[in-house]
């Protein structure tokens, strides 16, 4: 995972959104079910918080999205 910069502005801090290159997909189908697994799991209060972790506290956003998916049984 990569955390892109929002630089339009279209996406509120606390909505995340899967974004992939088409190819990556044609290579990889099994990413698209692995990735609506998570659709409308994350809630935005547990997003702002991850957002808290990264923004105020200085964790990596990889670090704090490993964590969630572990905390909520998606990653061992």
């Amino acid at each position: 995972l990569v955390v892109l910069e929002d630089d339009k502005q279209l996406f509120p801090p606390y909505q995340g959104a899967p974004l992939m290159k088409e190819a990556l997909l044609k290579q990889h189908p099994e990413l698209e079910g692995v990735l609506n697994v998570l659709a409308g799991k994350i809630t935005a209060e547990q997003m702002s918080r991850m957002n808290y972790e990264v923004g105020v506290e200085g964790k990596s956003a990889e670090t704090v999205a490993r964590e969630f998916l572990q905390s909520q049984g998606y990653l061992k």
